[in-house]
């Protein structure tokens, strides 16, 4: 079932839109073969930008942290979606064990952890969670607004095996990016973890994302017959990077030059006025952090010390020593006048929500994962399987089907991506 998003955004469909609409059959088919040979991730969020001649994912998401943003109206629909996932991985689960991030100050995010144990108990299963604090050694009671609280447990081992206290799950689901490296706690466990442990970003790198997105995008486009450039952001990748010692700026400059030449190429293919830009960021890494807006080699030459303090740390702390330089994708959605983009929420192989990121102080070429950014949810239409080809073709359930078959697209990618 791949529901449909109501969207802001309004005006004729763009011609990729109305291509993938007319071709709804078969891309359903072909993915219905890619889900018997590859598994798909417990669940994932994608991050678009629409920039009306271009559609594409810019980030994906394997421990998605803003369950709390999508619409409370549909969580049906991810309740039935994580019925599927538990089923194929431990059909006669009764217990799980959640274990998050070790913010205990954000209130959104803890929110968040509250939706997805609702969302993982309506399947079902008991959940608890259990929290990897050091040094914690009591539960911990936090408020997390609106009457609402969340109990946290130190997680607890058991030769190889983990719980909490008297709790001894059939699997344990991470929603902790593990971006400082695996806690030995978790190492050779017997229980099913989920995702694995190589997903994390202490492992994962954003370049093997895209280059598996590559493939993926490029037997897509052969399906339906269009340039695999409308769904896919160039990318090029340097290593051994330190913005402090100013070590890598060659590399930085060459692949930035030489990007923003081939973005140029395709704009004037298409006729597209527009200035190319790329976005070099971490290659591991989440939150938003490490990132910047390029428009030409010389930004990248001539940092201040401000922007280099920025772009060499990341989360956690962790400095930052690879770098993916991406094609930019311009954003033309807005709510209210201001910049807007879409993320759609996945559980098992199904679309399960959205929202709109929005950001009063971003432009359209800047990112929007960024402090003072808020969250707009997407409502749903009606959860059909296919979109109303037989309705007005800017109809916003059609416009929302072709951002989950873009989003489907990256998922495919990230399950290709753990398998290697």
């Amino acid at each position: 079932m791949v529901p449909h998003l109501t969207t802001a955004l309004t005006g004729p469909l763009l011609d990729l839109e109305r291509h993938i609409l007319g071709n709804t059959a078969k891309i359903e088919r072909w993915f219905r073969s890619q889900w018997h040979l590859h598994h798909a991730p417990f669940y994932t969020s994608v991050d678009l930008r629409n920039s009306g001649f271009k559609l594409a994912p810019v980030d994906t998401n394997l421990f998605p942290g803003g369950f709390n943003n999508l619409n409370p109206d549909f969580v049906p629909l991810a309740v039935q979606a994580a019925m599927s996932a538990v089923e194929k991985i431990c059909p006669d689960a009764q217990q799980l064990l959640l274990i998050p991030e070790n913010h205990t100050r954000n209130v959104f995010y803890l929110q968040n952890v509250a939706r997805l144990a609702s969302i993982l108990r309506q399947t079902g299963l008991e959940v608890r969670i259990g929290s990897l604090i050091p040094d914690m050694t009591e539960p911990l009671l936090l408020d997390i607004g609106a009457d609402e609280k969340l109990l946290l447990e130190p997680v607890v081992r058991r030769g190889n095996r983990v719980g909490v206290a008297d709790f001894d799950p059939c699997v344990v689901l991470l929603n902790n990016d593990l971006s400082a490296g695996v806690p030995p706690i978790l190492e050779n466990i017997e229980q099913k973890l989920l995702p694995p442990l190589h997903a994390g970003w202490h492992v994962r790198r954003k370049s093997q994302h895209f280059a598996a997105y590559d493939r993926v995008a490029a037997e897509f486009a052969e399906l339906i017959d269009i340039d695999p450039w409308l769904i896919n952001p160039y990318f090029a990748t340097c290593g051994e990077i330190d913005f402090h010692a100013r070590v890598g700026e060659a590399c930085l400059e060459a692949h930035v030059g030489f990007m923003l030449e081939q973005i140029r190429e395709k704009y004037q293919q298409y006729g597209i006025d527009a200035d190319p830009f790329v976005i070099v960021k971490a290659d591991a890494g989440t939150y938003g952090m490490g990132i910047m807006t390029v428009k030409s080699p010389e930004d990248v030459r001539d940092l201040n010390r401000k922007q280099r303090n920025k772009m060499a740390v990341g989360k956690e702390g962790l400095q930052v020593s690879e770098v993916i330089i991406q094609e930019g994708v311009y954003t033309f959605e807005s709510i209210n006048e201001a910049i807007a983009e879409p993320v759609v929420y996945m559980m098992d192989h199904f679309v399960v929500g959205g929202f709109y990121r929005v950001h009063t102080g971003r432009g359209v070429d800047e990112n929007l994962n960024a402090p003072g950014m808020h969250f707009v949810p997407l409502a749903f239409e009606t959860p059909c399987c296919t979109p109303n080809q037989l309705a007005n073709p800017d109809a916003t359930p059609n416009r929302f089907y072709t951002y989950g078959v873009v989003a489907r697209l990256a998922m495919l990618a990230a399950a290709i991506e753990l398998e290697q």
